[in-house]
């Protein structure tokens, strides 16, 4: 009998006033997995991220951990659970260096005072681990690129060794090469067993990380692909609507998921 899944959603639903952004959501996500969450704009997804990390918790349906029914009402609770999401802001101050970005809000202190020593060794480890090239942890943030920061904000979330990341919109405005950085930190992320849900519009950057592709289309389920038996066509036109799976049963890697 194969394990549960990292995360499962059953019927999840969503309502801001009179919008109904979320109407009985399926998902599923397994360690050492890349999921790419695709979708037009306003089809729900970032509010399915917000859903699973405690921002917006959801007005009905279940939420499975490790094939436990769990409570996420806030994002203490999916912290503490082990998820960690990095939104499209990033959050980071750029005044402060990579060290103190990493730890913020976390840092070491010891009799008192901070221990910049011990931080720093962590960071660097870290970025080690992660093959992660950066130019110095003690430049201020606002010097680096936008692939780096992107980086420094993937890499604070590894802080409190989370077993599920969540990334919305990662690539969007990089360069190509800032890209590639942040794609092969992902598949860094994957190789480490670390489940992955990716936010993403860019169908390249699926197809080059993505193990499965789930599409949401105005709240609803409309797909789930396996990306290496499914071409580019196929996905655009479920995330259109030119094709419509939302009622269909499909077959994936040892469980049936309703869509």
């Amino acid at each position: 009998m194969s394990a549960p899944p990292l995360l499962a959603l059953h019927g999840i639903f969503k309502r801001f006033g009179a919008v109904q952004a979320l109407r009985d959501v399926e998902l599923e996500i397994r360690a050492g997995q890349v999921v790419a969450l695709v979708g037009d704009n306003g089809a729900g997804k970032s509010t399915l991220v917000k859903v699973i990390a405690g921002v917006a918790p959801a007005d009905a349906g279940m939420i499975e951990w490790d094939g436990r029914p769990v409570h996420i009402t806030r994002p203490h609770d999916a912290r503490n659970m082990g998820i960690a999401a990095v939104y499209q802001d990033l959050a980071l101050c750029d005044n402060l260096d990579v060290v103190g970005n990493l730890f913020l809000g976390r840092e070491i202190h010891r009799s008192g005072v901070l221990d910049e020593v011990e931080m720093e060794r962590v960071t660097l480890e870290l970025l080690d681990t992660l093959a992660i090239r950066m130019p110095g942890v003690r430049l201020p943030v606002a010097s680096l690129s936008g692939g780096q920061r992107q980086t420094v904000a993937i890499s604070r979330s590894l802080l409190g060794a989370p077993r599920l990341v969540l990334l919305d919109e990662p690539t969007a405005s990089l360069g190509i090469e800032q890209t590639s950085q942040v794609l092969d930190m992902v598949d860094q992320l994957r190789e480490r067993g670390l489940g992955v849900l990716l936010v993403s519009h860019n169908m390249g950057d699926v197809k080059a990380v993505a193990d499965w592709v789930a599409v949401l289309r105005l709240g609803c389920n409309n797909g789930f692909f396996d990306v290496t038996s499914t071409s580019h066509e196929q996905i655009i036109s479920s995330i259109t609507g030119a094709t419509d799976n939302a009622v269909t049963r499909r077959q994936t890697h040892g469980w049936e998921l309703e869509l």
